[in-house]
């Protein structure tokens, strides 16, 4: 009995090579964060943040510089209406990137659908409500060939866009023959295209129903993307598709109907058009793309895809907005607008990235 004890007691072969190995336990504890890395994972938690902040600062400081020219009710107001466009098309451009895609067309289509509107009304003699129902369809119908290049048949998003973008913006110039129809002639035949132009007054501010719908949809669209399956759905479609298809997501409907969506919301951009502007004009919007773009990146939205937030997007164009406004009040040369907000752009992609190695 005491030999057998004492052969059990000696050490196997697969012990002796154990006997050198490290005996601490595991330690899953987190440590401390410092205060650089709870910035940046506050940022991280909250996307549309670092716009707002920018935005405060820099009503801030124009209001010191400036003084009661510019920090006035009716300025602020103004400068809601100088982006209330932008803020459509944005929301448009804003829903595509999540997706990790991107709609180099949200302005072709827009100018489009105002432009079958106008047209409509004007050529054909359809009742005013009508052409805009077909406006509304022509945008739909851009915004479902996009989704079915991209989804269906696999194509790059910026090289379906790109392509759209020429093809919408040809059929535009060609179905309108470069014809603008007048302010005039809309009001005295078709008032209702000229709906988003109206306005209310509240004191010294003054808000058209187009920045009142634009403020409405993008807080439509925040709620949507963040309370319910569909919202989740585009995030997670943008974050990681593979994934998102193996959860039981349909990715190809889901990107088809954010891009269809999309195009309903460029159509809505165009009857707003008509009411900023007065009339119908193939040429108006050129750069409506270029900058839908700008709002949604200095408003924090990745390009990557499935991070940021709609309020974002809207701070990004009012940013936009705020120095446009700010230094023509100044005086500065408008080029110093286009250099701050190149810089804006390049900044917010790198706080992106930096605020990315979080997820990371």
């Amino acid at each position: 009995m005491s030999e057998a004890s004492a052969n059990a007691r000696q050490p196997q072969e697969f012990e002796k090579a154990l006997s050198g190995s490290d005996t601490a336990v595991a330690n899953f504890e987190v440590s401390e964060r410092s205060g650089l890395e709870k910035v940046q994972h506050f940022l991280h938690a909250s996307p549309a943040a670092v716009p707002l902040i920018v935005l405060v600062a820099s009503l801030l400081v124009f209001a010191v510089i400036i003084g009661g020219r510019f920090f006035s009710a009716f300025s602020m107001t103004l400068i809601l209406q100088q982006v209330a466009i932008v803020g459509f098309v944005g929301a448009a451009q804003t829903l595509v990137i999540l997706t990790a895609g991107i709609d180099l067309s949200v302005g072709a289509i827009m100018v489009l659908s105002s432009v079958v509107m106008g047209q409509f009304t004007f050529r054909y003699g359809l009742p005013a409500p009508l052409a805009i129902l077909c406006g509304f369809a022509v945008g739909a119908a851009c915004g479902w060939l996009n989704g079915f290049l991209v989804a269906r048949m696999r194509l790059p998003p910026f090289i379906v866009t790109l392509g759209t973008w020429q093809i919408v913006l040809a059929a535009n110039f060609l179905y309108s023959a470069n014809e603008t129809i007048r302010a005039q002639e809309i009001e005295a035949q078709a008032p209702i295209l000229q709906f988003f132009g109206q306005s209310v007054r509240l004191g010294s501010a003054v808000f058209t129903y187009g920045v009142i719908t634009m403020v409405v949809l993008v807080l439509i669209l925040w709620y949507v993307l963040n309370h319910t399956a569909w919202g989740r759905h585009v995030y997670a479609v943008g974050d990681d598709p593979e994934a998102a298809e193996l959860s039981g997501v349909n990715v190809s409907r889901m990107l088809i109907s954010v891009y269809v969506l999309a195009g309903l919301i460029c159509a809505l951009a165009g009857w707003a058009l008509i009411g900023r502007i007065g009339s119908v004009s193939p040429t108006s919007g050129q750069f409506a793309n270029i900058e839908s773009i700008t709002a949604v990146v200095i408003g924090g939205v990745s390009l990557f895809g499935g991070r940021g937030s709609i309020l974002g997007m809207l701070f990004g164009a009012l940013i936009v907005g705020v120095f446009s406004l700010a230094l023509r009040l100044i005086g500065t040369d408008p080029q110093w607008t286009y250099l701050l907000i190149g810089t804006l752009i390049i900044a917010a992609v790198a706080v992106d990235q930096w605020i990315r190695k979080v997820a990371g």
